[in-house]
């Protein structure tokens, strides 16, 4: 009877482990790719971004630039919530109360200047130990992505323009 009940508790747990992974995951399988990009939001999910609107719909993005993006283009759309992967769990975390790493050594997901979030004080301020930044708000993190916007935009443009003209030449 003792061996039963051990064999049900570790099989619950492992289901009970996979049901959060699943769940913890599950905008990766409704938003499979960015919005705007098409990068894939499972190989960014340290950066990936999804906003819940009041009107029910949802938006997911790679990273914080092509959610700037987003909210740029739906203006009239009111955020219920707004979601990041946190830069090391990779679980959702709410963008408001994370603790954004504004800069660094670590290049960024669509932006020369990185901008990543951490769930907690202690993570980022090892991050930025290690790899420099400063510690800021979601809206000095939002406010930055719209300052970075055209110099990362013709980054991307000429990075884009580079390897279609040497795919031609494959």
């Amino acid at each position: 009877m003792k061996k039963l009940l051990s064999v049900l508790l570790v099989c619950t747990f492992f289901l009970t482990a996979s049901l959060a992974l699943a769940a913890q995951h599950a905008d990766q399988k409704t938003h499979v790719a960015c919005s705007y990009c098409g990068m894939d939001r499972t190989k960014f999910a340290h950066s990936r971004m999804l906003v819940e609107y009041e009107d029910g719909g949802e938006v997911g993005t790679c990273s914080i630039h092509c959610m700037a993006l987003e909210f740029a283009n739906a203006i009239d759309r009111m955020p219920k919530q707004i979601l990041v992967g946190d830069y090391n769990s990779r679980e959702l975390i709410d963008a408001n109360k994370a603790i954004w790493v504004l800069g660094g050594d670590r290049h960024g997901v669509m932006t020369s200047r990185a901008k990543w979030a951490f769930s907690d004080q202690a993570a980022a301020e090892t991050f930025i130990k290690n790899h420099g930044g400063e510690s800021v708000d979601f809206d000095q993190a939002m406010k930055a992505s719209y300052e970075d916007m055209y110099q990362d935009t013709r980054r991307i443009r000429k990075m884009r323009a580079m390897k279609k003209m040497k795919m031609k030449k494959q």
